[in-house]
């Protein structure tokens, strides 16, 4: 994972809501329970999918023809401390 790929993801506000949508729930979701959230065709949240997959944000698992997705929480949240760690050491207060 790395962190400029990752933030670059997160840079849209369509897939920080579906990012917040996956988190929100307990277990993995279709594209179609993914893009209750978003105003945006279906095609476009497969996409933004897509990018937050290659991002190493979600992880994607494949059931007969379904696609279910799932949020990489201890992978993104190891990179975000890690992130404000190195902030906090070389930002001068």
């Amino acid at each position: 994972m790395q962190t400029e790929t990752v933030f670059k993801a997160l840079s849209d506000p369509n897939r920080m809501k579906i990012l917040n949508n996956l988190c929100s729930k307990d277990c993995p979701c279709n594209v179609g329970e993914v893009a209750c959230c978003c105003t945006v065709d279906l095609s476009v949240v497969s996409r933004h999918l897509s990018i937050l997959k290659n991002a190493g944000i979600i992880s994607a698992e494949k059931r007969g023809k379904e696609v279910f997705y799932h949020v990489n929480r201890k992978e993104v949240a190891a990179l975000l401390r890690q992130t404000a760690a190195t902030i906090e050491k070389t930002c001068c207060s």
